[in-house]
């Protein structure tokens, strides 16, 4: 993926969506309660990519991926996934076209041993992947078959959360903060794993702090700074964009 995308901040607004986008973002607004959040964000993804959102704490990276997923109540703009307009689609309806959504609180039930968790969400479309096919993508959750969510340790849990998902069918995958609190060596097996899904034909919008670990797996990035996109660059820019990137990030 070698499109240049450092025209800069003043023009990122302007760089037109290509005609093959699977995901296309234009002048998306959101709000919680009187709070307006998202002030604009215009960007698009292509199938099969792993696109980042880098930004700092509070830039509204979550709020854009709940604004694509319909769990925000109050947004306009637009917002195109698959030919279809989801500005308006409720988050049931925009499960059923193959979106899916990991939050960074992973969302893992207590009560549930871990196969419970897997069973829970229903399969909306098919291609789900099957449990053998998660127990060869994880192997940690066959031996933790029958553990409740309690008693899992975190880099456990967000595979687990990350497993459910993929049980779906859904072939659009965003991945909120996967990486945080984690052992090096669990970062690790995650980025292999969105490594091999992506090799597989999964498309994957990923908010990250870390982007060490984004530029391990991603092919493009995007800044978000106070709701909206600032900057943007390719994986194969990311060394010439360093300086930029400390500065944006405050690392």
């Amino acid at each position: 993926m070698a499109e240049t995308m450092t025209a800069g901040p003043a023009s990122m607004a302007a760089v037109p969506a290509p005609g093959d986008a699977l995901l296309t973002i234009e002048n998306l607004q959101a709000w919680y309660g009187e709070s307006h959040i998202l002030h604009g964000m215009d960007f698009h993804v292509r199938p099969g990519e792993v696109v980042t959102l880098l930004g700092r704490n509070g830039a509204g990276k979550t709020t854009t991926l709940k604004s694509i997923m319909g769990i925000i109540g109050k947004r306009t703009g637009s917002i195109r996934f698959d030919n279809h307009d989801i500005s308006r689609t409720s988050s049931d309806k925009i499960a059923r076209l193959g979106v899916a959504f990991c939050p960074e609180e992973r969302g893992i039930f207590a009560s549930l041993d871990v196969r419970e968790n897997l069973m829970l969400p229903p399969q909306v479309r098919p291609g789900g992947l099957s449990l053998e096919q998660i127990f060869e993508l994880f192997p940690n959750l066959k031996e933790r078959l029958r553990s409740q969510g309690t008693k899992l340790s975190g880099g456990e849990q967000q595979m687990l959360a990350i497993a459910r998902i993929l049980r779906t069918g859904a072939r659009f995958l965003m991945l909120d903060e996967p990486t945080e609190g984690l052992a090096p060596v669990i970062i690790q097996q995650i980025g292999h794993t969105i490594a091999r899904l992506k090799n597989e034909g999964f498309t994957i919008l990923l908010v990250e702090q870390n982007f060490r670990f984004a530029a391990t797996v991603a092919d493009r990035y995007y800044i978000v700074e106070h709701g909206k996109i600032i900057d943007g660059f390719a994986n194969s820019e990311l060394e010439a964009n360093m300086d930029k990137l400390h500065t944006y990030l405050g690392v």
